[in-house]
């Protein structure tokens, strides 16, 4: 199984959409906690839906269990936390929600992608999310698109 996962800021539509295309992308899961904020442009939560079923044949999903806190956002990015303590107490909140058996391996029977805003995964809370489900299921391969 493949767990792709996706930023969309710092990308013009044209560019995600053809990312999402060119890897045969069928469901796009949703990780901001956030989803209707104006700052997310083109990703607002309904907009995307429309956009995903008309230009990708894809279907969306919102999953907040993958989200982190607000309270834990907020420490990193308004109070300039540091990754490494945000790194780490998110692991800590996704293991307290048991998400390897509250998410169903199902959900990636098709190509999916984990989406967020950051532009690349090396500090996001997706490419958390998408280790930790490897490590806790057997055959998942990550591409950070």
């Amino acid at each position: 199984m493949e767990i792709y996962t996706l930023g969309f800021t710092k990308k013009t539509a044209e560019e995600f959409f053809d990312i999402l295309k060119r890897n045969h992308i069928r469901r796009l899961i949703d990780v901001r906690l956030n989803n209707v904020s104006q700052l997310a442009g083109f990703t607002k939560r309904d907009d995307l839906a429309f956009f995903l079923r008309e230009i990708c044949a894809a279907d969306y999903s919102h999953e907040p269990l993958l989200a982190p806190t607000q309270e834990l956002l907020d420490s990193y990015k308004k109070n300039k936390g540091r990754w490494e303590d945000y790194e780490s107490q998110f692991t800590s909140l996704i293991q307290e929600r048991s998400i390897e058996q509250r998410i169903s391996p199902s959900l990636f029977a098709v190509p999916a992608v984990l989406l967020c805003s950051e532009p690349t995964a090396e500090h996001c809370h997706r490419r958390i999310v998408a280790e930790y489900l490897r490590s806790h299921w057997s055959g998942v391969s990550i591409l950070h698109l």
